[in-house]
Order: C-alpha cells, then sequence, then structure tokens
C-alpha cells in the first residue's frame, strides 16, 4: 500500500528528475542514488523542496544520503520530522464559566 506522502513524494521525483518515466513505474523501494536518478546537487534540490513542503528544518538535522536512498526511505524520514498539525480550532465558542462564586 502506497501512502499519500509516497505519492506525492514520487510524483515530484518522477516530474523533477525522471522526465521520460512515470510515478507507476517509480517503485518506492528503487535506489535513487545507486542508480544517478538523484545526483550530489539534486540531493540538494531535494531536501530543499522536502524542507519547504513538509516544514522540516533540515539544516537541524544530522542527515546523511542514505536517508534519501528511495522514496519509502525518504517518506519514513518526513514522516518522522514533519511536525504535528495543530488542531483545527473548534468552530463552537467556548462557554465561559464564572469561577468567582460570586453573583
Amino acid at each position: 500500500m502506497t501512502s499519500t506522502l509516497e505519492r506525492e513524494i514520487t510524483r515530484h521525483i518522477v516530474d523533477e528528475y525522471l522526465p521520460d518515466t512515470t510515478a507507476e513505474e517509480l517503485t518506492a523501494d528503487y535506489d535513487l542514488i545507486a542508480t544517478g536518478v538523484v545526483t550530489s546537487l539534486q540531493l540538494l534540490r531535494l531536501i530543499g523542496w522536502l524542507g519547504d513542503r513538509y516544514d522540516i528544518p533540515f539544516g537541524d538535522l544530522e542527515i546523511s544520503p542514505n536517508d534519501f536512498r528511495s522514496v519509502a526511505v525518504i517518506a519514513n524520514l518526513v514522516s518522522r520530522h514533519q511536525p504535528a498539525k495543530s488542531p483545527e480550532p473548534d468552530a463552537r465558542p467556548s462557554p465561559v464559566h464564572d469561577m468567582s462564586g460570586g453573583s
């Protein structure tokens, strides 16, 4: 089963680095580094995109090229470091309780 996160990352990699490949052809475990799909310069661009897209401060993390070896590994990295989303504010106003004890 492919997650939404994996599909988004796959689409970006195919669009940016594999223009003659479809997203369906790029498997989640395909080694992007060993096969030369992602070079060192492209890795910097990919890290920048991931940081912007998923609000991840990669400059504060200890990472290596192995963290970007495949779509599955990248998705795992992103899911571990992506900030938790704040819950949507409640549309209903909160009741105000008078805690003073007076009337």
